[in-house]
């Protein structure tokens, strides 16, 4: 595709943006959930690791080499897959209290996807001789 690496790069700053966002509410509790604050739960920071691949991923996207292009792919799976973990994980029901979900973990895990998929789509200049 000829805009796949533009496309992946505005998807890695959704991606980005979305991490300080609300993802859930445990409304008996009280509690927000968020890439960064996850206080009153045991999550620690989701999207601290999921930041920083998302930004790797995004640097990939802008150097036009093979090894960059083929480095990218792992990184946007393993970003997807953090993503579904993230989603499993803040979204899941405990002890029958099950939290309010956000718009921005839906996003967050459609942004993701579209990175991984991207990824598989990379623009190369290919030479004749």
């Amino acid at each position: 595709m000829k805009y796949s690496q533009y496309i992946g790069i505005v998807a890695c700053l959704v991606v980005l943006t979305c991490s300080f966002l609300p993802w859930s509410i445990v409304v008996s509790e009280h509690i927000t959930i968020s890439g960064f604050d996850t206080t009153g739960t045991r999550f620690g920071r989701p999207g601290l690791f999921l930041n920083f691949f998302t930004g790797s991923a995004m640097l990939l996207f802008a150097i036009p080499t093979i090894w960059a292009k083929r480095t990218n792919i792992f990184i946007g799976a393993l970003v997807f897959a953090w993503s579904i973990r993230n989603y499993i994980l803040v979204s899941t029901c405990l002890m029958g209290e099950c939290p309010v979900k956000q718009p921005a973990l839906y996003v967050l895990v459609t942004a993701s996807f579209v990175v991984m998929i991207m990824t598989l789509l990379p623009k190369i200049n290919t030479f004749k001789k």
